[in-house]
This record gives C-alpha cells, structure tokens and sequence, in this order.
C-alpha cells in the first residue's frame, strides 16, 4: 500500500449522500480551518420521483453494527397497497459519531441484493446521513415475506470507536390501474429475480428476456481498493498487479464470453489520502453502488432448456490468487406467460482482441516515473427467442476502453493520476434500440510537502447519454453529467486535533432528457456548505 494511502487510513475520514432530503441551510462564513463538527453528507442527485398514489412503509433492517455480525430478520409484504406497485423505493438513515473508518455493506432480501453501499467516516460530535434507491426491479421478490440479511463489516476497539447505526425502510406506491395493463417486457418489471448462487443458474423454461446486475467493487483495504493506481510488478510502487491497472468485468455463460464492463472506479470516502475531501460531499456513487447491467437475452434460448447452467463473474486485470473485488449478481428475467417453453438460439458471437498495454517509463531521484496504459475490448453477440407473439432478434454491441497516465516520484511524495474509460452499448430487440454511452473521469494528484503537510486536489466525472429509438424514431434520450471538484490540505502524521485541515469541495448534477430537467449545485469551505443552488 502507497504510503500515501496509509497516510489517508491514519486520518479517519467521512463521507456520505442524501438524495432525498430537504435543501440544506447555507451556513454562515466558514472558519479557518476544520472544526470537530461539520455539515452533514448531502449530494446534489436528484430525489426519487414518487407517483401520487396510496403508499405504505415496512422496516425491513434496524442494527446497530459493532463487529462482522450480519443482521437476520425477516420482511413480509405491505399490507393495503396491493401487489403491484408503481414504484419501491428503499431508504436507509444512517447515524455515526467519534472515530471509525469508511465500510462497506450490503442489503439482502430473500437472497437478492437490493442495496450495496459504503459508510461515512464520522466526526467527533456525530454525522447522520440518508441514502435512498428506486428498487422497483425487485418488487417480484418483496411480493412474498422472505429473510432478510445486512451487513456492515466494522471494528470497534479503543481506538475506532463508531458504531453504525442504520435502519432501513421500503415504501410502496400502489400502481395505477393503466399500469396493471402494460404488457411489454421493455415496460414491465421483471417477473423473476434470481440470485447467481454458486455460479450456476436455472432460468424459467419460457424467459423472454434476461439481465445479469453485477455489483462490482474493488474494496477490502488492499491494493484493489485503487486498482486503478496499480503499475506491473517491474515499476518501484507500492501497489502492483501483473499487468497493471485495466480491469473489465466479466460474465459467461457455459464458459462462453457473454458480456463486458467498464467498472466504475469509485473512490471511497477516505480515498486519495484525504478524508478531508468528502466529509460533505461524497464522490460519485459512493454511497449507492450501481450494479453493472449484461442484457442476457441473446443466450435465453440456450438457458430455456431447464437445466443448470455455469454463469460466472470474472474481473480481468487482478492477479493471481490476489483477492479484493467483491461481484454479487443477481438475474432478472421476463416470462411469456402465454408460453410453457421459449425456444431460441445464439446466432452470432464476435469478440474482438482483448486490448491491455501498461508502458513504465523509468523515472529517478529527480524525475517522475511514468505508466501509461491503453486498454480496451468489443463484443458482439445476437440470438432469438420464438415467443407467443412471435419470433423476437435481440443483439447486444459493448466497447470498452480505458487510457490513463499515472505519474509518481521516488518514495511516492507526489502520486498523480489522469484517466479516462468508456463503456458504449447497443442493445437491440426488434424494431426497438437502446444506445448507452457512458464516460468515467479521475484527474487526481497527492503530495506530501514540508511539514507533511499533505494536499490531494482531484476530479471526477460521472457521464452517460441514453437514447432509445422505436423504427429509426427516437422515443427517449436522457444525459447525465455527475461531477466532483475537490482540494485538500492537512497535516499528516498527526493527532486528529494537530492536522490543521482545509479544504474546499463542489459538485455539479446535471440530468436531462426527455422527462425533464435537474441541475444543482453543492459547495463547500472547510466542511460548512457554502453554496446550493438549482440552475433548471
């Protein structure tokens, strides 16, 4: 680990995300420096949009979590709302005070993975913070009671001494009589929802449509939790891996290469060295981790068969017998009730050359050593399923790509890195297409200078666009523009009280598209929202 990195874990840090909470209040100036208190976590997403329909709220989880002790209890459905909702969205209230580091946990409901989310590092006088999601793909397992499972791993001893106190709820909006017609599969929930246990699956005999979510992390403390920082085992630095920072997660089906991703490098909140960085403002996704999505459906003819089949989860790029990347999955699938069994075939499989070059450039007492990388894969994958409303083609296009410079000095006092991934997918099922571009930003550097006075200033950037078109006409479009400006400077080495801390932050959301508009502002001075504003 770089020792920069330990320099961030002695710091004790905080982070966190509030999507659905009231406005903030703009404080007054900020002081000097960082206090023992500061704003609780906000974030400029937009709140979940809920119909103005009858709702009704379950607890599902109350714990308090002191050790690796995963909470059990058990969840059953609404009562007064019906069995079929036009939206689920799940809510967690979190509370921490004193010294702990950042965690990560998870939310399980009857097996599935409803949630995956990281902590916030608290201060002295105690953080709370709100994390809401649209779990709306779930409602086929929430419609039957089921076990309930959740976890956040954390150590408490006389030195860390926060415990995480967190309850969660689900609120259910009974859906409207127009909904409870709508019968195509690109308008309905999924029918089934299936947990990839053990590597194999066993889909219903008449699947029309499948989809993988992979919520893939690289996390646990070790040199994956910055992958992206990683250099081959010939560079002097602190973290290797065999080939350097490229990852892609994988999915296969029966051995095959079925599907291809970018991971999403997200920077826990007492990354890049700095807890200082994110007491206010969390990076992107930190606090709701978004499971990669795999459209399946070209394999669902191959699947129908009724028999188990090997689905397995795989990250390129980490070394082997190196561990630190966390991959649950879970399967939603559509059914063609009018169908005992859908027949089909994979019809066409291209996978082109897997692209991963790292060049070290050798540096020296007064030069930065350098790695560049360029790395990147295409797949392309179609078949069909013979359903009751007829013969249905489905093709699948993923290009991923990542390019970075990583620049370091001789003991690693200054660590610097600029990159850039793309992940563009085109999916196809009849006269409808799907096109999803998404590009992912980190411009990061860190120094440790004279009095170990340590700085981080970084960037990161969070971008997708979304157009769906039916016969050549566009139906739909959406842009995303998530970004994260952060400067941070503290005395490392130190008591908490000795560290002298400043820093600033901000946070631009912009959604567009064709369901309307949200673009908000959040800044920060030394922990004390400075600024919030709403340009739409």
């Amino acid at each position: 680990m770089s020792m920069l990195v330990g320099a961030a874990l002695a710091a004790s840090a905080l982070t966190g995300v509030d999507p659905a909470a009231a406005a903030p209040t703009v404080a007054d100036p900020p002081p000097s420096e960082f206090g023992t208190d500061w704003h609780d976590p906000v974030t400029a997403a937009p709140p979940i949009r809920t119909p103005h329909t009858k709702s009704c709220r379950v607890t599902v989880a109350e714990a308090q979590f002191k050790d690796f002790t995963p909470y059990k209890g058990e969840y059953a459905p609404p009562v007064g709302c019906g069995d079929r909702w036009s939206k689920v969205v799940l809510r967690m209230d979190g509370k921490v005070k004193g010294r702990q580091y950042d965690r990560l946990g998870y939310l399980r409901i009857g097996g599935i993975e409803v949630f995956r989310t990281s902590t916030p590092e608290p201060s002295p006088e105690g953080i709370a913070w709100p994390v809401e999601k649209d779990v709306t793909r779930y409602s086929a397992t929430l419609r039957g009671d089921q076990p309930v499972d959740m976890l956040i791993g954390n150590v408490v001893n006389e030195t860390y001494t926060g415990v995480i106190d967190v309850k969660a709820t689900l609120t259910f909006y009974a859906a409207e009589e127009r909904e409870k017609q709508a019968k195509s599969s690109a308008q309905r929930m999924p029918d089934r929802v299936l947990p990839l246990d053990g590597g194999t699956l066993t889909t219903p005999r008449n699947s029309e449509r499948v989809v993988a979510e992979v919520y893939a992390t690289g996390s646990g403390g070790g040199c994956e939790e910055y992958w992206y920082l990683t250099v081959p085992g010939t560079a002097p630095y602190s973290c290797k891996a065999d080939e350097g920072p490229y990852r892609e997660v994988q999915v296969t089906v029966d051995g095959r290469l079925a599907g291809i991703a970018a991971p999403f490098p997200t920077v826990w909140t007492g990354g890049w060295s700095n807890p200082f960085l994110w007491y206010v403002i969390p990076g992107p996704r930190a606090f709701d981790i978004k499971p990669i999505e795999y459209d399946l459906t070209p394999f669902a003819g191959l699947l129908n068969d009724g028999r188990p089949h090997d689905v397995e989860v795989s990250v390129v790029g980490v070394s082997k017998g190196q561990t630190g990347w966390s991959t649950p999955a879970n399967v939603l699938v559509w059914q063609d009730e009018k169908s005992d069994h859908v027949t089909g075939k994979l019809t066409r499989h291209r996978e082109g050359d897997l692209v991963n070059e790292a060049t070290y450039s050798p540096g020296s007492p007064t030069q930065e050593h350098r790695l560049d990388t360029e790395g990147g894969h295409r797949l392309s994958v179609s078949g069909y399923v013979d359903t009751s409303h007829g013969r249905v083609a489905t093709t699948v296009t993923r290009t991923v790509a990542n390019t970075s410079v990583h620049r370091w000095t001789e003991g690693e006092s200054t660590d610097a890195l600029k990159a850039t991934w793309t992940d563009d997918e085109k999916v196809t099922t009849g006269s409808r297409a799907v096109r999803t571009d998404r590009t992912y930003t980190m411009d990061g550097t860190t120094t440790l200078g004279s009095g170990d006075r340590l700085r981080t200033q970084i960037a990161l950037g969070d971008r997708a666009e979304s157009v769906t078109r039916h016969d050549g006409r566009r139906a739909n479009w959406s842009f995303l523009d998530d970004r994260y400006d952060g400067d941070a400077t503290y005395t490392a080495n130190v008591p908490r009280e000795e560290r002298h801390a400043v820093g600033t932050s901000r946070e631009r959301y912009r959604l567009i598209g064709d369901g309307g508009c949200h673009d908000r502002t959040l800044a920060t001075v030394q922990g004390i929202l400075t600024r919030d504003s709403d340009r739409c």
